[in-house]
């Protein structure tokens, strides 16, 4: 871990973060977040893991995992010669007297340059993008390295602590070999309120029929900024199944990218937020379905209160040849203030024809009328926030065994009024 490094991302906001793959209109200013990392922050390395049935695996093994999976997939498209326009145009060798080469935009100039190179590596990207993992690295000790043998069951959990004016980070990797099983947690945690920053960079290699559960739950009480990035490459047959809880902290940031280039492969992604008083949520997913028959499914569920922010862009992109895929994308949230500010941005982009893609959002908000019954029954404004947002933590707090993360989530509860021993699950021990 190097200290100027961290200094000098300190000194300067971050430009591009959680950048949509497709820029849309700029004045819409959901492209990309800004971020000003609080500023004087000191090192930590603060990190607990333990693991089940998961061998600690070389530093190299995520990239040795995508090189072989490249051999296959240059074995598999070795003779195949595509002829279509759009790889002219790319490619700058087209005659300006042929009419039948389209123009193409900056984006889908790129697109279609990285679909003739074809490479895994280097097509390979977090949703938080670069300049934010770069971010991760700088703080984090190092990557931890998680490789499940094949048809192996193991699970693992991540604890990363949340300490008053420290920047704390994992980075972790995990190659989960051919039908093995992999449940990862990670867990943000801190004991008290304070401001720091936390985070986590995770990539995911899922083999031949591999099963890949990450679970990741926030519930930071405090003036904290928080990174949550991660990224996934999928072979055949693989399914990755993600959850995000983002419950806590001031500024959260949550960004996921996955390459569905295994035939039939399929990640479903499941999101929860909540947002109160003047919090931002930021999110972005970005699917490229390039396999036969793949699937995504992204589903988002969250309550926003106060005068808190959220945007969340949801990018599925159908890449030429991903015959039979489908792609969902689901929103629904509840406005629970007429002072927030809610932006959802649901992007499908097409380059194959034989693909099925849906998306929509729901929007729900607490009428005046609702607001002034619930006033006459003696709550306060802040009361009925709390009583929005019980729903959101009581789900988060039934959804984990884990002891620590209940206690987390107890807490969090707490300093909003809860009392998490009414939560249906609880036994009276988490407060």
């Amino acid at each position: 871990m190097d200290a100027s490094n961290i200094e000098s991302f300190n000194a300067a906001a971050m430009e591009a973060v959680n950048a949509m793959p497709a820029p849309t209109w700029h004045r819409l200013r959901v492209n990309n977040e800004k971020i000003a990392l609080p500023s004087g922050l000191e090192p930590s390395s603060d990190i607990e893991l333990s693991i089940d049935n998961i061998e600690l695996g070389e530093s190299g093994a995520f990239d040795s995992a995508l090189f072989t999976f490249q051999q296959k997939l240059d074995a598999r498209n070795e003779g195949t010669v595509d002829t279509r326009a759009v790889v002219v145009a790319a490619a700058g060798n087209e005659n300006p007297e042929n009419l039948d080469i389209p123009a193409l935009s900056s984006y889908q100039r790129k697109a279609v340059l990285e679909e003739i190179e074809n490479s895994v590596s280097k097509a390979f990207e977090t949703g938080m993008g670069t300049e934010a993992f770069a971010y991760l690295e700088s703080v984090s000790d190092g990557h931890l390295v998680l490789v499940a043998p094949e048809k192996a069951v193991g699970s693992a959990t991540v604890r990363i602590s949340a300490k008053d004016g420290m920047a704390n980070a994992a980075c972790v990797d995990v190659v989960a070999a051919p039908h093995s099983n992999v449940s990862l947690t990670i867990s943000f945690e801190g004991s008290s309120r304070g401001s720091g920053f936390a985070g986590c960079g995770l990539r995911v290699f899922a083999g031949i029929g591999a099963e890949v559960e990450v679970s990741s739950i926030q519930a930071l009480d405090g003036c904290w900024t928080v990174f949550d990035d991660s990224g996934y490459v999928l072979d055949d047959d693989a399914h990755v199944a993600v959850t995000h809880r983002v419950l806590g902290a001031d500024s959260a940031s949550t960004g996921l990218s996955a390459d569905l280039r295994g035939n039939q492969s399929r990640i479903d992604v499941l999101t929860r937020y909540l947002g109160a008083e003047k919090q931002k949520r930021d999110f972005n997913y970005s699917i490229k379905q390039r396999g036969c028959l793949t699937e995504s499914n992204l589903d988002a569920n969250g309550v926003l209160a106060g005068e808190s922010k959220k945007t969340l862009r949801g990018t599925i992109d159908f890449v030429h040849g991903c015959k039979g895929s489908t792609g969902n994308e689901r929103e629904t949230v509840l406005l629970a203030d007429k002072n927030v500010v809610n932006k959802t941005v649901p992007v499908i982009l097409c380059d194959e024809d034989d693909v099925m893609g849906n998306h929509g959002a729901t929007i729900g908000h607490v009428r005046p009328e609702q607001h002034f019954y619930l006033s006459c029954r003696g709550l306060s404004d802040k009361a009925i926030e709390s009583l929005f947002a019980v729903a959101a933590l009581e789900e988060a707090h039934m959804a984990f065994k884990d002891d620590r993360i209940k206690h987390g989530i107890a807490q969090l509860a707490l300093a909003k009024g809860i009392d998490a021993n009414d939560f249906d699950d609880a036994e009276g021990e988490c407060c």
